[in-house]
């Protein structure tokens, strides 16, 4: 970054030396004039600085390279490009001659062969719609414009490929470049969106079971598998559905209010919106690079396998955190009463955490030792140099993981330098779960899984005596199919358990008495031997895999495959099933836990930690609010809700992003991506008392993302009122709302209002049906196009509402009034034909 200059002939002084001075910036480049009268050096700051020999510099200030003529190519023959097929050969001059080209084959010898079409973009077959005998599909711009690449002798061979693929038993809704997936571990259906979004798409035609999966469209969806692993551990699901604070935006809380909803459903899809709402603004959350943008998500730029198992590491800590501050001075009034949990350690840290020992030891012989703790492990690898296509157990990498042993730099006091250190590492503890993160990030950590499987399929295949008896060798992995010897009595499982059987079902610890550790892998037949003592073994079952199906066009997708345990099949009544870890990627996360968890007694029973007083009043966050006329009057201690009490309630939204369309060619609109809404206003009002009609809760969200649209003319909302600095409204947080409607939920009322399913899905709500009353289905005639409020509070009530704008006081009061006016034209035990006259008579005047 710097020049200088001395005298070459040594005539001058020796400590004459020119210094090109720019003053701090480096010097990037230099030139010399075309006159060799003056030199330019140019800066990092884009300074240029001249040098010169005399004061006036004759030098081209716009110079450019010089045009010169063109090589005359008359005389030479042009040169051609041999590699390129579309080259055509007429470009070289052929003198005039009566003889026959060696080209021209007599037509006895050759036969006609068209150039084949290359065949069409499965994804255009995918997307394509008809309309009478024309096809009409959206571009997926995977090749340029009127441009067809000819690769004659890859498109045979695609040819002979696309004859190989299976037929797809729902048409074209599988793309043909997965079919070498397993069909279990396919994305079955790309959900098709309407203009209502997701409420229209029927789920139970794929989920014919009661267990409730999470919808992946939301941003940072990823994470939804562990979500589901977490949920089925037991103790966790108790602990976090205990847990309340005061925290505005605690992961804790908002996976427990979740697992709630996962609890009411019956099969029905559920969204973890408010828990990644939550998620978003943890900050080191998106210091460790776990908050994606929808472009990473959409272009599959990101590794999936190497995002969870840092996303499960997270998760750990930050519900160890959390749930250690529980007893602090934060907690709800009713949450303390909890008998879990310590101001020295958590729930999560009893269960998960292991106290390990860390022995140090410089070539000195000074040795340092220090104790710390974790909540899960990571496995470690043994080289492919030492000792290559080795037979190993799980057990053996496992206890390898665990007290891991490696040489590396480190500070050593009585050396006062860095010295090669030999760091070993110890247990001290087993913990109750064992969490395992695999670090499958390469190919190479692939490729030693693979190799394990396939040790273990031929051990296995030769303790069930599984040869080939025709060609008198072992079956490999892939001749192998369902076999039986009646001779023997074998029966042999399923081609993916045996190619799984690398990974065991059970594994067994143990702690000596001078603190060694005993890994051994354990199945349903071992038996403890006499000399064993129950007290210090360790049977861990394994309960749950994420694994990472490999997608090259959308960059795959995390698949969770988990044992669900008994107490949630006597909640749900549902039939227990078995699922063998995926058979196509080793997986990411492997939590175990013991065959008899202590901790599960003490978290089996379930206390609602959600109490009467989140309905009392309380401050708003809006420092203008005080100046102004309060909209509703809280609740009395008198008027606490009972089960089976009306509230009208109606919520109004503002948009965060607009939904993503596409205008196919034949005019019709295509939603790629729903628009994401946030609700912004929430209003309960009474109904039934002295005060029926009166709003006991009115309260404006405060929200800390970017909003797009305040839909002022659908949801009454200007911009202002969601801010705390210049609001005039009494503005909550979306947790504090969230737990009045959960109490009022979890009390047993009925809400009254119309088009209730869109308001409780955005506010992330699972409601029991007989605890909705919709008057949008309740004067609906099947088949027919539903009424809106306005026109039904004109027809019905003689009422005019939504002039200008909407109001979600008026709305709540005019659905109850309409609730009271149907139970007046369709009273129990009356005639349903007399309604149904009601009903077409309301259809007549709207059509008219």
């Amino acid at each position: 970054g710097q020049c200088q200059f001395c005298e070459p002939t040594g005539l001058a002084n020796p400590a004459d030396i020119f210094h090109v001075n720019t003053v701090g910036p480096l010097i990037m480049t230099f030139d010399v004039s075309a006159s060799k009268q003056a030199l330019a050096f140019g800066d990092s700051e884009g300074c240029v600085h001249l040098w010169a020999d005399s004061p006036e510099v004759t030098f081209n200030a716009y110079s450019r390279e010089t045009d010169f003529a063109l090589p005359c190519m008359v005389d030479s023959l042009p040169q051609l490009d041999w590699n390129q097929d579309l080259v055509p050969l007429s470009l070289i001059p052929v003198p005039l001659t009566s003889d026959a080209l060696l080209s021209d084959w007599p037509a006895a010898n050759s036969a006609p062969a068209p150039r084949r079409a290359p065949p069409v973009d499965p994804e255009i077959l995918r997307t394509m719609k008809k309309v009478g005998f024309i096809g009409y599909a959206p571009n997926p711009r995977t090749k340029l414009r009127n441009q067809i690449p000819y690769r004659l002798k890859e498109m045979d061979n695609e040819f002979d490929n696309f004859s190989q693929v299976p037929e797809s038993p729902i048409g074209r809704e599988e793309e043909p470049h997965l079919y070498r997936v397993a069909k279990k571990y396919r994305k079955v259906v790309t959900i098709k969106y309407s203009k209502l979004g997701l409420e229209d798409f029927d789920f139970k035609h794929y989920n014919k079971t009661l267990f409730a999966g999470l919808e992946p469209h939301i941003p940072n969806a990823y994470c939804n598998c562990m979500i589901q692993v977490l949920y089925f551990l037991e103790p966790v699901r108790c602990l976090v559905q205990n847990h309340l604070c005061q925290k505005e935006f605690c992961l804790g809380c908002e996976l427990g209010l979740l697992f709630h909803m996962l609890d009411l459903s019956r099969g029905d899809p559920c969204q973890g919106s408010n828990f990644l709402r939550a998620f978003r603004t943890i900050p080191e959350a998106s210091a460790l690079g776990l908050i994606l943008a929808d472009s990473d998500e959409a272009t599959g730029k990101v590794n999936l396998g190497r995002l969870i198992q840092s996303w499960n590491r997270f998760i750990l800590t930050q519900l160890h955190q959390e749930t250690q501050e529980q007893e602090g001075p934060q907690a709800y009034r009713g949450a303390g009463s909890s008998s879990f949990g310590s101001s020295g350690d958590s729930v999560i840290g009893q269960l998960f955490s292991c106290e390990m020992e860390n022995c140090s030891m410089c070539r000195c012989g000074k040795e340092t030792v220090r104790v710390s703790s974790t909540l899960l492990f990571t496995l470690s690898y043994p080289d492919s140099t030492e000792k290559p296509a080795k037979d190993y157990e799980f057990a053996q990498i496992l206890k390898r993981s665990i007290c891991l042993e490696q040489s590396t730099q480190a500070w050593c006091e009585n050396c006062e330098k860095y010295q090669p250190t030999v760091q070993t590492r110890n247990i001290r503890c087993l913990p109750d779960v064992l969490v395992i993160n695999c670090e499958v990030n390469s190919s190479k950590e692939a490729d030693f899984w693979k190799t394990q499987a396939e040790y273990s399929f031929q051990k296995a295949m030769m303790k069930r005596g599984g040869f080939d008896i025709t060609k008198g060798k072992e079956i490999s992995l892939g001749e192998w199919k369902d076999l039986g010897n009646p001779d023997t009595g074998h029966s042999y499982p399923s081609v993916e358990e045996l190619k799984n059987i690398w990974i065991p079902h059970a594994i067994k610890m143990r702690l000596t008495k001078s603190k060694e550790l005993d890994v051994s892998n354990w199945s349903e037949t071992d038996e403890l031997s006499p000399t064993d003592d129950p007290e210090s073994i360790y049977i861990y079952d394994l309960m749950a895999t994420v694994v990472h199906i490999l997608d090259s066009r959308t960059g795959g997708s995390l698949v969770g495959h988990i044992k669900v345990g008994e107490t949630y099949h006597q909640r749900k009544e549902v039939r227990p099933c078995r699922t063998p870890p995926s058979p196509h990627g080793a997986p990411h996360s492997l939590p175990h836990s013991r065959v008899s968890l202590p901790s599960v007694e003490c978290l089996a029973e379930l206390k609602n930690p959600i109490e009467a007083n989140v309905l009392l009043a309380e401050a708003s966050l809006a420092r203008k609010q005080r100046k102004c006329h309060a909209t509703f009057i809280p609740l009395m201690l008198s008027e606490m809700p009972q089960a089976g009490d009306l509230v009208g309630l109606d919520a109004e939204f503002v948009t965060l992003n607009e939904e993503e369309a596409e205008l196919r060619s034949d005019g019709t609109k295509s939603t790629i991506k729903p628009s994401q809404m946030s609700v912004a206003r929430i209003t309960c009002v009474r109904g039934q008392g002295p005060n029926e009609g009166v709003p006991f809760i009115d309260d404006y969200i405060s929200t800390q993302e970017q909003v797009v649209d305040y839909l002022t003319q659908y949801s009454g909302i200007k911009p202002g009122d969601l801010d705390a600095k210049i609001s005039s409204k009494h503005l909550t947080t979306l947790k504090s709302t969230y737990l009045k409607l959960r109490f009022l939920i979890d009390v047993g009322v009925k809400f009254v209002g119309h088009g209730l399913q869109k308001d409780f899905r955005v506010i992330n709500l699972m409601v029991p049906k007989d605890q909705v009353i919709d008057t949008v289905y309740l004067f609906h005639i099947p088949r027919k196009r539903m009424i809106s409020l306005r026109f039904l509070a004109w027809y019905f009530l003689d009422l005019k509402i939504q002039g200008e704008t909407h109001d979600s006081i008026e709305d709540a009061r005019t659905a109850l009034q309409l609730y009271r006016k149907y139970l007046e034209l369709s009273p129990q035990g009356s005639e349903p034909e007399e309604f149904r006259k009601v009903l077409k008579g309301l259809y007549e005047k709207g059509r008219k």
